[in-house]
């Protein structure tokens, strides 16, 4: 199976960020975001088009479907452009990388998409990274907004966004002295994302508050478990997976293996605040708990479909099971949530999750500067499309802001529904 990754990108939030050796050269961008940094890693290279085909269309239900012909670029029209530019304007033109960024920037600007981006050289050596569960940053979920606007999904507990004073629904509006509203999700985090011990200046909008205010945090180095687990004191067993790494699925079972022969009553699978990684181990913990048939329904712009399946004789496949999202559930989580929900594996409690359901294919340019175009969507098994909808739970329950530290009021639904079946 190729590696596709499923992330949803980040700033050290969740301090997390993409990931992996891109093989095959896919990877999912996310609307999410970590706020982190890692060594970088090769990624697919650019072909250069020879005409400018148009956009795609997405017909009801889906299906990518491309457009007419639009003929040739006008490359001369752009010339033109430039040479009355360098005429008459009155005032300093930017240099001619500077201004080819911006017409690369404006083309995009066009599609509608804000997965599919033109990302700077500095960015994109950054954004280039391994999913090694350790990153700098400020430890936050983030995601652009459809006004372009950076949102906080939700602090990481115990980061330093957290203890700065950032609360999810916060907008970042500046970083240091740059504005970031409007930039693409990978600029943007670029500025925000640094070493450890290095201090970043953000520029805070508040739902509510008229004034924005500025905060300075100090980046850290965070190290995030990437599978915890263990028996609640109602014998029920709680399995947390918080990405969707190269050995996710492993990591899984191993956690099964581990509870299965203290005979749980049922199985929590929490899957919150968590950003993706990896398609095939999404596939793979899908399959971990369910029989045979669909887990995900794929399709291309040029209208093709693959389809991935799961089998029989898994270890998880009969615990009675509870799956929590919310929010920052995305990419990844969303395809196997999504799969267990549609056929009726598990129950789905907490929040409506995110929505982030494009594949993205990265292309280095040669002067280190990368482009991410969104080549396919993912569907549910029973054809619910993910991108801009996300999963909704069968019991809602919000995590309200003031909830006391150590309360966790959807855990405590999932527990009573393991428990009396409702």
């Amino acid at each position: 199976m190729r590696k596709t990754l499923a992330w949803a990108l980040g700033i050290v939030a969740v301090v997390v960020l993409i990931g992996g050796a891109f093989v095959g050269g896919v990877i999912t961008a996310g609307a999410l975001g970590w706020i982190g940094r890692r060594p970088a890693t090769p990624a697919a290279t650019a072909v250069p088009p020879t005409e400018w085909p148009g956009p795609a269309t997405t017909e009801p239900g889906g299906s990518a479907t491309p457009a007419a012909d639009r003929g040739a670029f006008d490359y001369e029209l752009l010339q033109d452009v430039l040479n009355l530019l360098k005429q008459e304007f009155y005032g300093n033109i930017p240099d001619a990388k500077t201004l080819a960024y911006g017409a690369i920037r404006g083309m995009l600007l066009t599609l509608d998409d804000p997965y599919t981006s033109f990302i700077e050289p500095q960015a994109a050596a950054i954004l280039n990274e391994d999913a090694s569960g350790q990153f700098e940053g400020i430890g936050a979920t983030v995601r652009i907004r459809q006004d372009g606007y950076l949102e906080v999904v939700r602090p990481l507990p115990g980061h330093p966004a957290e203890a700065a004073g950032i609360k999810a629904g916060d907008l970042i509006i500046k970083v240091d002295d740059t504005s970031i509203v409007g930039l693409g999700l990978y600029e943007a985090l670029s500025l925000i994302r640094g070493p450890a011990g290095t201090q970043v200046t953000l520029e805070v909008a508040r739902p509510g508050q008229e004034d924005t205010f500025t905060v300075t945090i100090t980046r850290a180095r965070i190290e995030m478990p990437i599978v915890e687990y263990k028996m609640l004191d109602n014998g029920i067993a709680y399995i947390q997976l918080t990405e969707f790494d190269a050995n996710a699925a492993d990591r899984v079972e191993t956690a099964l293996k581990a509870l299965l022969p203290e005979h749980p009553k049922g199985l929590i699978f929490d899957l919150r605040d968590n950003p993706g990684g990896w398609l095939d181990q999404a596939i793979k913990v899908g399959d971990i708990f369910l029989d045979k048939g669909l887990v995900l329904i794929e399709r291309d712009s040029s209208g093709g479909e693959q389809k991935f399946l799961s089998y029989n004789g898994d270890l998880g496949e009969d615990i009675p099971m509870v799956v929590l999202v919310n929010g920052g559930s995305a990419s990844a989580s969303e395809i196997v949530a999504g799969a267990l929900q549609d056929r009726g594996r598990a129950v789905l409690i907490g929040e409506q999750t995110l929505g982030k359901g494009s594949v993205q294919r990265p292309h280095d340019l040669s002067d280190g500067s990368q482009l991410r175009v969104t080549i396919a969507r993912w569907f549910t098994p029973n054809d619910h499309t993910i991108h801009g909808e996300g999963l909704k739970p069968d019991v809602e329950v919000p995590f309200p802001a003031d909830t006391p530290a150590g309360e966790d009021p959807q855990l405590q639904r999932a527990i009573e529904y393991l428990l009396k079946g409702q």
